[in-house]
């Protein structure tokens, strides 16, 4: 499976988007800041929304897609599943 996933600082604050075969792995990174980069510099490590895919040539496409996009897009993507913003990744794994 492959995953295309956008993680958020806050509510409405910064975003980014990513795309990994191993979600809980890649949020987990987000989390503890273990790759240096975007996300650790503005701490965005709060998982707000994904999809799943079979294929990576899909996923990838779509994460390339979705980057283009204008960011009122973007959080209306997040916000049609996860209204309130809320973390997704389960507190038991952290």
């Amino acid at each position: 499976m492959y995953y295309v996933y956008l993680t958020a600082s806050q509510k409405h604050g910064t975003l980014y988007i990513g795309v990994t075969n191993n979600l809980v792995r890649r949020i987990h990174e987000h989390k503890t800041k273990a790759v240096p980069g975007f996300t650790t510099r503005y701490n965005v490590a709060r998982f707000v929304w994904y999809e799943v895919y079979d294929d990576p040539t899909n996923a990838i496409t779509r994460e390339k897609d979705i980057k283009k996009w204008r960011r009122d897009w973007k959080i209306r993507l997040i916000e049609e599943e996860n209204p309130d913003w809320l973390d997704l990744y389960p507190s038991n794994t952290r």
